[in-house]
């Protein structure tokens, strides 16, 4: 059995300058267990593939595989810590907003894959893998159920991100303003929707490259600025509501794309107004 690098299409955290041979090891060896695993689910179906023959066909004991990976789930959805992390520091970093930072992270994901997706031999066959990843754990019900698991927990870490980030303005600027978030680790119903919002571009993300799969797109740079109109216009909703509500403002008009750094959705001649939504949030990242 062929084994693609499907790790390589992730966005991943830089390995430790100081890395050890030890830990070194560790790591190739999680990156083998994920990519075999991932190739057998594929090619047979996930609940065909027991994890007792995922370690055989990697030469390892199936207790080693459950030291790596919690769960039979996170075998191929394994970048949830990952993706909780770069999200709790973005959106730490008050000078960019939470639209903003939330948009730097899906663009280095969606780099990280179209780089890989220009590296490989056959882009179409590539394309076709990606595609088939996509309808697997959309058709396999204990994918789905992670998936929203993954996705609750990421937007419990975005809620808590926004809420230190309201309560450092009103330390900042004092608790008079109107429209300021409320006090409290969930930030209360305005900090909530907005976590929910800001994760829900995810499922922008993959829903607009799966679709542009779907019709074709394989050419890595078409795919990219296909991909990321799609993501930027949607954000474009989001970001009036987000950024004024989540630190403290009061404006409740319009605002234009370009004046938040967003660019104006290609083909429109016009700005989108930016009014906070509620998307249903699905298909996280790996």
């Amino acid at each position: 059995m062929t084994t693609v690098d499907w790790s390589a299409w992730r966005r991943q955290e830089p390995a430790p300058g100081a890395e050890g041979l030890r830990e070194r090891k560790k790591r190739l060896l999680r990156q083998r267990l994920s990519d075999t695993a991932t190739e057998m689910f594929l090619e047979r179906g996930f609940d065909a593939v027991r994890v007792s023959e995922i370690a055989r066909a990697c030469d390892v004991s199936e207790k080693t595989v459950f030291n790596h990976f919690p769960t039979k789930e996170s075998l191929i959805l394994d970048r949830g810590e990952a993706t909780s992390a770069a999200l709790r520091a973005g959106l730490a970093e008050t000078d960019r907003s939470p639209v903003e930072a939330t948009l730097e992270i899906l663009a280095e994901e969606l780099r990280t894959l179209t780089s890989w997706l220009a590296a490989q031999d056959d882009p179409r066959d590539a394309a076709a893998r990606i595609g088939r990843f996509g309808a697997l754990t959309r058709s396999t019900p204990s994918l789905r159920a992670y998936h929203l698991d993954m996705t609750e927990r990421l937007v419990a870490v975005a809620a808590e991100a926004l809420a230190r980030r309201g309560e450092g303005a009103r330390t900042e600027d004092g608790d008079d303003r109107p429209g300021g978030p409320p006090p409290g680790p969930a930030g209360g119903p305005e900090v909530q929707i907005a976590a929910i919002a800001l994760v829900g571009l995810w499922s922008v993300q993959y829903r607009s490259l799966a679709r542009h799969l779907a019709e074709g797109t394989c050419a890595p740079d078409r795919l990219h600025e296909a991909v990321t109109t799609d993501v930027r216009r949607a954000a474009a909703l989001l970001a009036r509501g987000i950024d004024t509500s989540v630190a403290g403002g009061t404006d409740t008009g319009t605002t234009s794309g370009s004046e938040t750094g967003l660019a104006t959705p290609a083909g429109t001649g016009r700005t989108s107004p930016r009014t906070p939504v509620h998307p249903t949030v699905q298909n996280m990242p790996r």
